[in-house]
């Protein structure tokens, strides 16, 4: 993501990390996160589309945030031109900064382009040229959820518009081309500069001693109250899917992010038995390969070892070339999924529960779910002595 020459620390294939409420501790002690850029893009194009069809450019904007608050954000600049509006606000990413930090987001905004909204790379936004990062090539780099947002906003504001002419979206990071070059976003095939990211709004930086210490609190809570069988999740879209197929109560999910082996040591350390392992591909294959702390910094997605596996599965050998070739792991998903090579997913989750017995032994019984990026389990897989 932003932050480090590195992919993210959250759940799906993306270039760059960013830290996510601000100003905040949100639970976790002494520790100040950040907004994505996502969050920053849909403040700025829905103060530019206030003032395009309202005639009033603002000082500060509240939304709307996907985890279920709402945000206010500073507006640092005005621009305007016959058709067009532009306003720009400054990312802070929180006690985690990542290298877009303090970077401008502007966002320019126009009627047109059909109905709906549609989005365009300005300058220092990337451009997608390879597969696997779920848009389309050639389009900008701008992730679902914060279309997603920008549309949402733009749509409440102003629905006949949308649903006639439609409005566009500009995004822009002055300085992005640049800032993109302490990023893999050139390794992923995104050229040009950096991608609009976020999936909550306030995305956590995972990478603190903070973040690690809250881990182990959340397990020591689940344990206190009597859970046996914990989910440890790599993320917040994976803990969502496991909630849907476990009843159990909140305090048994954990969201442990990127400390895999400490998670599991903790659980066995508290007398919990039984521990789910959820997540997906990218996350998955790295414990998968090996690394039970798997922050993208130290370790990166081993397309060798997945075209190991896929041929240990019976994969043809064109498809073991290709996923030997794969731009992420999510490409190496939907290459899988395109050739109906789920054997390849099944022996990803086995390798995982294999990686957490060699670390924890008997002192739990260990489950594996590998969710696609909709929440449909790909692989799973148990402990032989599997109780929960």
């Amino acid at each position: 993501m932003n932050g480090n020459p590195s992919t993210p620390g959250h759940d799906g294939a993306e270039p760059h990390r960013e830290a996510e409420p601000h100003g905040e501790q949100d639970g976790r002690p002494g520790l100040r996160t950040g907004f994505t850029t996502g969050a920053c893009a849909t403040a700025a194009s829905l103060a530019a589309a206030r003032w395009l069809l309202r005639g009033a450019a603002a000082d500060a904007v509240t939304i709307a945030l996907p985890a279920g608050r709402h945000a206010r954000f500073d507006l640092i600049g005005h621009e305007h031109g016959d058709a067009w509006t532009a306003c720009s606000v400054v990312k802070d990413g929180g006690d985690d900064p990542d290298v877009t930090h303090r970077a401008e987001i502007r966002a320019r905004v126009w009627r047109g382009g059909g109905p709906g909204v549609t989005f365009e790379a300005g300058a220092g936004v990337g451009t997608v040229t390879r597969p696997g990062l779920g848009l389309e090539i050639g389009g900008p780099a701008i992730n679902p959820v914060p279309r997603r947002m920008m549309a949402e906003h733009l749509t409440a504001l102003a629905p006949e518009v949308v649903a006639s002419d439609g409005l566009t979206v500009e995004v822009s990071v002055p300085n992005g081309e640049v800032l993109a070059k302490r990023t893999l976003n050139g390794r992923l095939g995104i050229v040009g500069g950096l991608s609009i990211l976020g999936t909550t709004g306030i995305v956590i930086p995972y990478s603190t001693a903070a973040w690690r210490a809250s881990v182990g609190q959340a397990v020591d809570v689940a344990a206190a109250s009597g859970q046996r069988h914990v989910v440890l999740s790599t993320g917040g879209r994976s803990e969502q899917f496991s909630q849907r197929l476990y009843d159990l109560p909140e305090v048994a999910f954990v969201e442990m992010g990127e400390f895999t082996g400490y998670a599991l040591q903790r659980c066995a350390k508290q007398g919990v038995t039984a521990v789910t392992l959820s997540g997906m591909i990218g996350k998955m294959s790295k414990i998968a390969a090996g690394h039970l702390m798997t922050h993208v910094a130290g370790n990166q997605v081993d397309l060798d070892f997945l075209s190991e596996l896929a041929y240990e599965v019976g994969a043809a050998p064109a498809l073991v070339a290709e996923v030997r070739a794969a731009n992420t792991a999510r490409h190496v998903q939907e290459l899988a999924l395109r050739e109906g090579v789920h054997g390849l997913f099944r022996r990803i989750a086995e390798l995982v529960v294999d990686r957490g017995e060699s670390l924890v032994g008997d002192a739990l019984t260990l489950e594996c779910l590998l969710f696609d990026f909709n929440g449909t389990v790909l692989g799973r897989a148990t402990s032989e002595s599997w109780v929960r």
